[in-house]
């Protein structure tokens, strides 16, 4: 189970997840409700885009990694 955890397979878990959440929201909300979800998806992106460049420009220590 320990090759799991890496940040691109919890990047996929995440891409799954928000797809069910617009997938579920649009079947049971309406395609009206799907808009108003996507500017916080978006947002969220924006933000995991963010961490993803700090966490390749800023690495942990490696005292931290063992």
């Amino acid at each position: 189970m320990r090759g799991y955890r890496n940040y691109w397979t919890y990047s996929a878990g995440l891409l799954v997840a928000w797809a069910l959440v617009l997938l579920f929201v649009g079947l049971f909300r309406g395609g009206h409700e799907v808009a108003i979800v996507l500017p916080v998806f978006g947002g969220f992106c924006i933000g995991w885009v963010s961490t993803t460049i700090a966490r390749y420009v800023y690495p942990p220590p490696k005292q931290w990694l063992s």
